[in-house]
């Protein structure tokens, strides 16, 4: 092979390498984007670091919403569609699910917050989303969401809807990899 071939297989192997490479970071440059700025309602998973005070001169209606990706036929609801909620005051509610099918599975829910601007005053210190919810076949559970909305929520924003998309992870459980859920 002469120096000019071998130049070119060296450059297309580098671009190979580059592009697989960047591929594996897109996902965790996506996050660190969202959490960054709030893009796409993604929610800090974490508990506000010091006490607030509640705002007792606002209610805000926090709406829910559930949906099962894929079509799959799991039964999957808040067990209640809305409560209200003063700014800075704690708030548990709890969601049902039942897994329909005739086999074990391993699901995980996507959180998401509307609109846009409330998703950063959103604070939960519980959630089922923060992990991967194994199901045997025909099991159900109930399971929490502890949350707080910020005082600092815009005073315009008087309903915000939290919504949960849950998916199977089956897949990726089982590789011991971190969970991206099923499209």
């Amino acid at each position: 092979m002469d120096a000019g071939a071998r130049r070119s297989t060296f450059k297309f192997v580098l671009v190979v390498v580059g592009m697989f490479g960047f591929g594996f970071a897109l996902v965790p440059m996506y996050n660190a984007l969202c959490d960054a700025i709030g893009l796409n309602g993604k929610v800090k998973m974490q508990a506000a670091a010091e006490p607030v005070q509640v705002d007792t001169s606002r209610t805000v209606t926090v709406q829910f919403v559930t949906t099962v990706n894929g079509g799959r036929t799991w039964e999957f609801r808040a067990e209640e569609d809305s409560v209200k909620v003063h700014p800075g005051e704690m708030r548990a509610v709890k969601f049902y699910a039942r897994n329909t099918e005739g086999r074990d599975l391993i699901a995980q829910a996507v959180p998401n917050v509307a609109p846009m601007e409330a998703a950063k005053h959103m604070r939960k210190t519980d959630c089922f989303c923060f992990n991967q919810q194994p199901f045997a076949a025909g099991e159900e559970k109930h399971m929490p969401v502890v949350f707080m909305l910020d005082p600092a929520l815009p005073k315009d924003v008087d309903t915000v809807t939290l919504s949960y998309t849950f998916f199977e992870v089956e897949q990726v459980a089982h590789q011991g990899a971190p969970a991206q859920p099923k499209i």
